[in-house]
Formats: C-alpha cells, sequence, structure tokens
C-alpha cells in the first residue's frame, strides 16, 4: 500500500469524547509510526478534516500543539503545508528505561502479547487468502525497502514492512490495531540502537514471513512471526538487564 492508503487506515475517524486530543494523538501516532516520512507534508486540511470526521478548526489547533512541540512545521504559501519533521533521537545510555518508566509498570508484556496477537493474525489471515499479483509486488516491495535500509532509516521501513500485511488483508480494523500494537513498542525501539547484525538476522526472519505468505501456508506464515516477535522481545528484555 502506498502513503495514502496507509494515512486511510491510521487516520480513522475520531470518536472520542475529546476531539482535539484524539486528533493529536492520531497524528501523533502517523508522525512516530513514519507513515508521513520526515521532510515529507502532511495531506491538505480538507483531506485530513475528512478522513479525521472533525471540522478544519479542532485540526488546526491540534497542528498547531504539534507545532509548537516540535512535531511538525507549518508553512505558508502556494507550497505550505504542514512538514514533518519529527525525528527519532540517536539512543542514549537510560533512554530505554526511561520509555519502559513512561509506558507503565507491567505494561510491556501486555503490549508484547497484544502485538503478538494481532500481527500473528495478521500473517495467518494474508496467507490463507488468494494474493493478487498487485499485493504480491506490494509484499515483495516492503520487503525489499526494509531489507535494503541503513541504519537511519530502519524503523520507518521496518514499521511500514509489518503493517503492509495487515493492510494487504483489507480489513481496517485489523490493520488499525496492528498500527496501534506497533505504536505501543515504538519508544522503546527507538530507545535501542541498530546494530547491523540485528538488521540481518531481521531480515532472513522477514523472508521467511513473506515467503510463507506467498506460499499460502498460514501455519508457516504464524511461525515466522513468532520468531520474529520472540527476537524483538528478547532484544529488548537483553538491553533493559
Amino acid at each position: 500500500m502506498d502513503e495514502s492508503a496507509r494515512l486511510t487506515v491510521v487516520l480513522r475517524p475520531v470518536r472520542g469524547g475529546n476531539a482535539f486530543e484524539e486528533t493529536v494523538e492520531r497524528l501523533l501516532q502517523v508522525i512516530k509510526l513514519g507513515v508521513v516520512a520526515p521532510g515529507h507534508k502532511l495531506p491538505p486540511e480538507r483531506e485530513l478534516a475528512v478522513l479525521l470526521g472533525i471540522s478544519r478548526v479542532t485540526l488546526r489547533e491540534a497542528i498547531r500543539s504539534l507545532s509548537d512541540a516540535g512535531f511538525l512545521d507549518v508553512r505558508r504559501g502556494r507550497y505550505g503545508g504542514a512538514f514533518v519533521i519529527y525525528q527519532a533521537p540517536p539512543p542514549r545510555h537510560g533512554d530505554l528505561r526511561k520509555a519502559l518508566d513512561e509506558m507503565g509498570s507491567g505494561e510491556l508484556a501486555d503490549a508484547l502479547t497484544f502485538r503478538m496477537a494481532v500481527e500473528c493474525g495478521a500473517a495467518r489471515v494474508l496467507a490463507g487468502e488468494p494474493l493478487t499479483q498487485a499485493r504480491r509486488a506490494t509484499l515483495r516491495r516492503r520487503l525489499a525497502d526494509v531489507n535494503r535500509a541503513g541504519p537511519g532509516d530502519y524503523r520507518r521501513l521496518d514499521t511500514a514492512f509489518h503493517l503492509s500485511i495487515a493492510e494487504l488483508t483489507g480489513s481496517p480494523l485489523l490493520a488499525g490495531a496492528c498500527a496501534d500494537a506497533r505504536l505501543r513498542v515504538t519508544d522503546l525501539l527507538n530507545a535501542i540502537p541498530v546494530l547491523q547484525p540485528n538488521i540481518d538476522h531481521a531480515a532472513t526472519q522477514h523472508e521467511a514471513i513473506v515467503s510463507a505468505i506467498l506460499a499460502g501456508d498460514p501455519e508457516a506464515a504464524v511461525r515466522a512471526v513468532v520468531e520474529h516477535l520472540d527476537g524483538t522481545a528478547a532484544l529488548l528484555r537483553g538491553f533493559l538487564a
């Protein structure tokens, strides 16, 4: 799926009691997950307001808040718009422990369980469906993108790869759940260094996931996802030890 399709999945209509706060949360999800890459701009206000089901006044307030917080740069004029300027800072000693403390006691295990459940479910569903050539090509492209990514762009393209599996099932609810699950661990993942041996190992696991899905083998797809996410969980715990 392209960026506009992923935006549609992530920017579901706001349904909470506080439209402003939920709008800020949805836009932060887009920014932190890298759905809109640093240096790129958000869709026009009229499109965003429709996607979120809110007024443009509420949207502008949310964008202004994120601009004040250093996530967006709002530029005026013909070529203006709200540009993403947030980039996760390089990991520093203590960042992972701080991110875990902010998550809350006992939340890590729950977040990892949630991610395991929804990503295994997405892989099982997609592997059990007849895939069009277009969907096969999209999955292969996302795999190629993350496999050739360098450390600086790896997290964003890894997120795109994982979310594409859920998106390609055609279920907005499942795709939204996978985006939510990824967001819950994003700050933790950003707090650990991206090392080339880990990238190489993950590439082998990503390949196994895609191969099982394209072969139409749901059980093998689930096993591959479990192995990969267990490895990520072990990496997090290792850095926390």
